[in-house]
């Protein structure tokens, strides 16, 4: 028998593997997951920001970075200040890094939408494959007289059925994150 549940599964993971991504792109207010996407070059590798330093927002306007390592605070101010997406440019006073978040200009949030679009449509194309793979095994299970033409048609049907909520879900997610970056 054909199992769909493994194939809901990965649904699912690139459902919260899109919200996560959503938590990246910036919004008017500081929030501390806005950095996730940061990596640092500390001790030669490269590792992800919130293992080298406790990052806060303290204000709506401004997150505190505090790196649990003093000789990594101008990596990290470079880190940040090389990531052309976010756009932000942090200083330091020797023991903190502060990074003001400028106000989105209208321009700014129509360019942000768009790389919303971008992700979105990203998010379709992976569900599209996840679909397409699990439709390309279960004919072979047909072909290889595991499953019936009956069974196939089942196995369509609920996929279709996984594809709408997670259509529904992204389209949802995105559009409550589209409303929070034109928000002024």
């Amino acid at each position: 028998m054909f199992d769909a549940k493994l194939f809901e599964v990965k649904i699912n993971q690139t459902i919260s593997h899109f919200e996560d991504d959503l938590k990246k792109i910036r919004t008017g207010r500081a929030h501390a997951s806005m950095l996730d996407g940061i990596a640092v070059e500390v001790y030669g590798t490269k590792v992800p920001l919130n293992q080298t330093a406790n990052v806060v927002a303290v204000e709506s306007q401004l997150l505190q970075i505090t790196p649990f390592d003093q000789s990594n605070l101008q990596a990290i101010v470079s880190s940040i200040r090389d990531n052309q997406n976010l756009g932000l440019n942090p200083s330091d006073d020797g023991r903190v890094v502060r990074v003001p978040i400028p106000q989105l200009t209208t321009e700014r949030r129509a360019a942000i939408a768009k790389q919303l679009s971008s992700r979105v449509e990203d998010c379709r194309i992976v569900l599209r494959n996840i679909r397409h793979d699990a439709i390309r095994d279960a004919k072979k299970a047909k072909d290889d007289k595991q499953i019936t033409e009956d069974d196939l048609k089942r196995v369509e049907k609920t996929l279709d059925g996984f594809m709408d909520t997670a259509q529904t879900k992204i389209e949802a997610l995105a559009k409550t994150k589209e409303i929070e970056i034109m928000t002024i």
